[in-house]
């Protein structure tokens, strides 16, 4: 019935109170003392579960779901069903951030050649320009992954290059390895 008068309600400005009724089959005498009822007792209570679960879901940066916020809710006193937690999250529109499950972005068993490793683990320079280091790193943003490849000179340990693409292509590496050389303008002879 209130699911009813609340549609009636939400909706009066655009059809008439007495048509609603009727379509409805409830009495407008009904639907004008539900108007001017008090909230029950419930109602009451709901919105002050809705504080406090909105409150621990601030508070986890909306990592909580149900059932972290029915444990912090059982610490501060309130025993309250997961479903009737989640009914209220869903009517405040609280979502809790899912995690995202690791996908493996390389294959290292590959038929392709594989360069020298000209460093052999010595992470030393004594002069600009005389090696480049460089790595590939993943970013997790709203859009989706993106994908980061950057070149740092050993001696300086400054970020010489750097390239940013939603896929992992060849070109990502080669546009930073670019882009350091351009910035850079080593001799000949570059360890990278």
């Amino acid at each position: 019935m209130n699911l009813r008068y609340a549609f009636i309600e939400e909706h009066r400005g655009r059809f008439s109170t007495a048509l609603m009724c009727r379509v409805f089959e409830v009495s407008r005498s009904g639907y004008y003392e539900w108007r001017t009822r008090p909230p029950s007792q419930r109602a009451q209570d709901d919105q002050a579960l809705k504080a406090s679960i909105r409150e621990h879901h601030e508070k986890s940066r909306s990592t909580y779901g149900t059932r972290r916020i029915q444990k912090k809710l059982a610490e501060d006193g309130k025993i309250v069903s997961r479903r009737r937690i989640g009914r209220l999250m869903d009517e405040e529109g609280l979502e809790c951030k899912m995690r995202r499950k690791f996908k493996a972005t390389t294959n290292s068993k590959h038929n392709k050649p594989v360069a020298p490793n000209l460093l052999d683990r010595n992470f030393t320079a004594s002069e600009l320009n005389q090696a480049y280091v460089g790595d590939i790193t993943y970013v997790a943003t709203r859009e989706g992954w993106l994908y980061l490849a950057v070149f740092i000179d050993l001696c300086s340990r400054a970020v010489v290059g750097w390239s940013m693409d939603s896929r992992m292509p060849a070109a990502l590496v080669n546009d930073a390895l670019t882009m350091a050389i351009f910035k850079r303008r080593p001799e000949a002879g570059l360890d990278s």
